[in-house]
């Protein structure tokens, strides 16, 4: 069992902890409930940038990263589609440190018109850099718009174009700042070797005095059920064909997110996993090949994607995966197969909660998502999954009407629409 307490505060702060007694330090976890599904979709972008300006420091603090250093500590956040996450790890004699520049960066960030454009190159430059000049650097935006077309899935965390962030003017990053990084947004999580009191007082010292703020109830255009099968290719000048394809799969909620977590384990998961196995060394069709979930908060996406060996064509490795999916949904599946994927994802799970502040992140995940508080109830949800199960979710998940697929070619031509 890895239970933690809670505690909000009346300004809304949803406060975790999860005491340690063997760690001598402790890891600060803020996580605001905004990510690139809050974005207006004629500005995107503007959660992935606040991953960079909350950095720029106040007024108080203009250098966020000198006090950490000074309190032997690290920091850093990431953000994705349904949530930002700022973390900071040092002794646990100096949360308060910690605590004290969460707290004032929250309402006080400070942002020049000169910090603001200087973030905003970086970012576009991250966006060249990683969606246009790189070797299937665009392949997720173009499944995405292929996959999506009402839900904010539809564009990547960094945004739907450079434009978007290009256009962005202070004045409406400030108010984008304003309506979400506030104390009734976010859940701090700790772990670390100090009490759950002491956690609280700090807690309220730093936190408490913060206004509470309404936030007005998210609204999202749920996305509709799929009624055909969605192909995309593109010419693109790249070393190897690749193969994508995506199905639509439930949300992080559902009791099918673990099935269909323990699938792409049973289809990649090593070298003994079946699409590996099967294509990549047996069959020869594939170099590489990978089966994962997007393990988004709404209605995600179950992807399959892989290189395809010299001399194979695309269609040929589209059937060859096609083959496989239907051994999985009409096929018995040996119990031990299931039990060495099982195993494998209640190993890794575990060690990831034996790390301080994989357990802090961890926490405002299942935080986030209403959960129960106790890290071991996500495990057993695992552990409870059935060779039927896997069988009945294939069925469901794994028909032609589900699925959108990218042809990804490996020559220099303009996108062709199919």
């Amino acid at each position: 069992m890895i239970k933690y307490q809670q505690r909000i505060l009346p300004n809304g702060l949803t406060i975790l902890v999860n005491r340690d007694h063997a760690s001598k330090l402790a890891a600060i976890s803020i996580l605001y409930r905004v990510g690139a599904r809050n974005e207006n979709p004629e500005k995107t972008g503007f959660a992935h940038l606040f991953e960079h300006l909350m950095f720029r420091g106040t007024e108080s603090v203009p250098d966020f990263d000198l006090p950490v250093q000074m309190a032997c500590g690290e920091n850093n956040a990431f953000a994705n589609n349904d949530y930002t996450n700022f973390y900071i790890t040092l002794p646990k004699e100096n949360i308060a440190t910690a605590l004290w520049l969460e707290s004032d960066r929250m309402r006080n960030l400070n942002i020049s018109e000169e910090a603001y454009q200087a973030e905003k190159s970086v970012v576009i430059e991250e966006f060249k850099q990683r969606y246009i000049n790189q070797p299937y650097g665009d392949e997720l935006l173009l499944l995405r718009d292929l996959c999506y077309k009402v839900h904010p899935y539809r564009w990547p965390t960094i945004g739907l174009c450079i434009e978007h962030i290009e256009q962005a003017t202070l004045e409406s990053v400030m108010d984008f700042y304003h309506r979400h990084y506030t104390p009734s947004n976010a859940i701090l999580s700790v772990v670390g070797g100090i009490s759950f009191d002491e956690v609280v007082r700090l807690a309220e010292k730093w936190f408490g005095p913060l206004p509470k703020s309404a936030i007005a109830p998210s609204h999202l255009p749920q996305e509709p059920p799929q009624q055909r099968m969605r192909r995309k290719s593109v010419h693109r000048d790249v070393p190897a064909h690749m193969l994508v394809m995506a199905f639509h799969m439930g949300d992080r909620k559902s009791t099918e997110y673990h099935v269909c977590d323990l699938i792409t384990d049973l289809l990649s998961a090593g070298q003994s996993s079946r699409l590996i196995r099967h294509l990549v060394h047996e069959e020869r069709l594939f170099t590489s090949i990978d089966a994962y979930i997007q393990g988004s908060i709404d209605e995600g996406l179950l992807y399959i994607m892989g290189r395809l060996a010299e001399g194979i064509t695309l269609e040929q490795a589209e059937q060859a995966v096609w083959t496989e999916l239907e051994a999985l949904k009409h096929t018995t599946i040996d119990p031990e197969e299931l039990n060495k994927v099982r195993n494998r994802s209640e190993s890794e799970r575990t060690f990831n909660n034996i790390n301080y502040l994989s357990r802090a992140v961890n926490m405002a995940q299942l935080e986030l998502i209403g959960q129960d508080n106790d890290l071991a109830d996500e495990l057993a949800r695992y552990c409870a999954v059935t060779t039927e199960d896997i069988r009945h979710t294939a069925r469901k998940l794994f028909m032609k009407r589900n699925c959108s697929v990218l042809h990804y070619k490996a020559t220099q031509n303009d996108i062709l629409l199919h």
